[in-house]
């Protein structure tokens, strides 16, 4: 099975950027479903930002026109750009994805079966 290496994340100002980025073993997840996701303290877990092999993506509301997900193919890895962060952007990040469906942009965690380790992302105002 695929596995996920997650790099990037820290802390920053609001108003600044993060990038995040997510490795995959092997060449194959390029075909899955990816997405990035994020849980708060006390809070469930909730969908950032998917993309399909098509190239397809699509936004929480909460971050539309503030966060890109992409991906680069010379390190095969699923990359979550950061712009005009906000403290409410405060949680830990994963990176996940599917074999399945694969054309299917759902931001639910039920739908993806493979997890990167998560990263912290701290915002301050």
């Amino acid at each position: 099975q695929v596995q996920l290496v997650q790099s990037g994340g820290g802390s920053v100002q609001a108003g600044g950027s993060l990038r995040l980025s997510c490795a995959g073993s092997e060449y194959k997840w390029r075909n899955y479903r990816r997405a990035w996701f994020r849980q708060a303290p006390g809070k469930e877990r909730e969908g950032v930002a998917v993309l399909n092999r098509s190239g397809n993506t699509e936004y929480a509301d909460s971050v539309k026109g503030r966060f890109t997900i992409s991906q680069d193919n010379a390190k095969n890895t699923l990359d979550l750009q950061m712009n005009n962060v906000k403290p409410e952007d405060t949680a830990i990040y994963y990176c996940a994805a599917s074999a399945s469906t694969w054309w299917w942009l759902s931001l639910s965690p039920t739908d993806y079966d493979i997890w990167g380790q998560g990263t912290q992302v701290t915002i301050s105002s």
